[in-house]
């Protein structure tokens, strides 16, 4: 598609419309929805948008598990030159509260009900400045009414002028309009909102869709969540790109993926590492079930050779492909290439895509020949434009030369590949979501018992790693590692709760007063 390719998502919307037509774009559960409903319903919603005051360059947020109104909702919010904001659906209320109003988003698509939670409510009950209407989603797998579809109605009956007011946002826009904001936590501890704009991911996912080799002929099972770039950008946006089915999955669960992948034939899944590696150790295998899946992406931790030899051999997946990206870059800046070795697949996150540099950096700003070790920087049409009202931090990020820090260390070998060789200071990775261990600490120490936190990862045999915490306790005070883990269940996301608490009298730190968190690990 790169010769004509779409200028922005409204003109993908177009032009897949005109293209696959009634093709079925999406399956979620018994919703299918063609390419012509999707354009229609897109076009819908972004009346109701516009009926409701939402102007060019507002920004509206999605709180949401995957699901076909998610797609519906991004679409329709950028198909009038609105700014998508994305929250993760681990958040507890507070946490997206945050969110929101850091992004100063005026509209918020939530589902009512999701992991326990009543998501829409939960927003309607906190009044947030600047959040005009919280339209409630339909829960998966529930019929109760919502806003969502009263808004979808109210919008196919929208009146001339509220069209022609949407016709004309839309032809306003042009690649160069920002298309989302992705927050991504920092190791100070605040949020960060990455804002990218239509042309530059577009580009870059169609670079994907041609490297992994997505057609029109794919169904592509979607487990990552919409809220990351590798649920949305390398996930439904990939496929709306090249005319591909997408099977949206509201929570994993094995047993429910290999009765989908056999169920739908399915044949394109990408997903982090503990993806596969728990799909292997099920007892429930058949690999016979599960033959008519072909093409995986797979990163966002170490890989163990043996388990891209497995993914071929066991799972007879022909394409396996790592990838290397921050939301700092759309989510992509190299990829390994269909026939590499195992062993580079593994051990590589593979080359930079075109039109991309990628580089090692020494700290006096020199880049370094390949083999010697250094943080990665990153130079090209993918880099973020900046960081949502946040100069400083734009600045600390991208150097006068444009070059990206992305403050991860790795090497480049001979062949271009990059090998990550350590992460941020102290970010880890869990289940293929970051864990950055300044907002993990900065939330335990809102617990009225803890005086200081140290937070690391530790090694875990089907996670990667998991949040360990080094806790000292106020005096006179007492808890138990119990009640601070359940505490802390009700407080933050899943994936930052500790599993482990190491009560101590006292953190080791270094003469500055820094905690010394390499002799924490050791500890571990």
């Amino acid at each position: 598609m790169s010769a004509s390719l779409p200028r922005t998502t409204a003109d993908l919307v177009d032009w897949a419309r005109d293209n696959y037509g009634n093709k079925t774009f999406i399956v979620d559960g018994e919703t299918h929805v063609s390419f012509n409903d999707l354009a229609k319903n897109v076009q819908a919603l972004a009346c109701s948008l516009v009926d409701h005051g939402f102007a060019d360059g507002d920004r509206a947020a999605i709180w949401a598990p995957n699901c076909a109104q998610w797609i519906v909702a991004a679409l329709a919010i950028q198909y009038v030159g609105g700014t998508l904001v994305t929250v993760n659906t681990r958040y507890k209320p507070s946490e997206a509260r945050d969110i929101l109003e850091d992004s100063g988003s005026a509209i918020v698509f939530a589902v009512d009900a999701f992991l326990d939670t009543e998501y829409a409510d939960a927003l309607k009950a906190m009044h947030i400045d600047g959040v005009r209407h919280i339209v409630s989603i339909r829960a998966p797998g529930t019929d109760r009414s919502d806003d969502f579809s009263r808004w979808l109605a109210g919008g196919e009956g929208a009146t001339r002028d509220i069209r022609l007011q949407c016709d004309a946002m839309r032809a306003k826009l042009s690649p160069e309009h920002v298309s989302d904001i992705l927050f991504t936590s920092g190791t100070t501890g605040r949020a960060k909102g990455v804002v990218t704009t239509h042309g530059q991911n577009l580009r870059a996912f169609d670079t994907f869709s041609s490297i992994l080799g997505i057609d029109e002929q794919d169904r592509y099972l979607i487990i990552n969540p919409f809220f990351h770039s590798f649920g949305y950008k390398a996930g439904w946006l990939a496929a709306l790109l090249r005319g591909a089915t997408v099977y949206p999955m509201a929570v994993f669960s094995v047993p429910e993926v290999l009765a989908t992948v056999k169920t739908h034939a399915i044949t394109v899944m990408p997903g982090p590492p503990t993806l596969f590696q728990s799909i292997l150790m099920h007892p429930d295998l058949d690999p016979s079930d599960i033959s008519s899946l072909k093409k995986a992406t797979t990163g966002a931790a170490t890989i163990p050779t043996q388990l891209i030899v497995d993914m071929r051999t066991i799972l007879g997946i022909d394409t396996v492909i790592t990838a290397y990206g921050l939301s700092e870059t759309c989510g992509l800046v190299t990829m390994c290439r269909a026939g590499d070795a195992p062993d580079v697949i593994a051990k590589t996150s593979g080359r930079a895509i075109p039109g991309v540099e990628v580089g090692i950096m020494d700290i006096d700003g020199a880049l370094l020949p390949s083999e010697e070790p250094g943080e990665i920087v990153v130079r090209g049409f993918n880099v973020m434009s900046h960081y949502f009202n946040n100069a400083e931090a734009t600045a600390e990020a991208i150097d006068a030369d444009g070059w990206l820090h992305t403050g991860d260390i790795g090497v480049l070998d001979h062949d271009g590949n990059i090998r990550i060789t350590d992460r941020l200071k102290d970010m880890f990775i869990s289940g293929g979501f970051n864990c950055y261990p300044a907002e993990i600490e900065n939330q335990l120490l809102q617990h009225a018992a803890v005086a200081q936190v140290a937070i690391v990862g530790m090694p875990d045999p089907r996670m990667g790693e998991v949040c360990a915490a080094f806790v000292v306790i106020k005096a006179g005070e007492t808890v138990s590692e119990s009640d601070l883990i359940s505490w802390c269940k009700g407080t933050m996301a899943n994936f930052k709760v500790p599993r482990k608490i190491i009560f101590a009298p006292e953190l080791p730190l270094n003469a500055s007063g820094k905690v010394l968190k390499t002799q924490l690990r050791t500890m571990l």
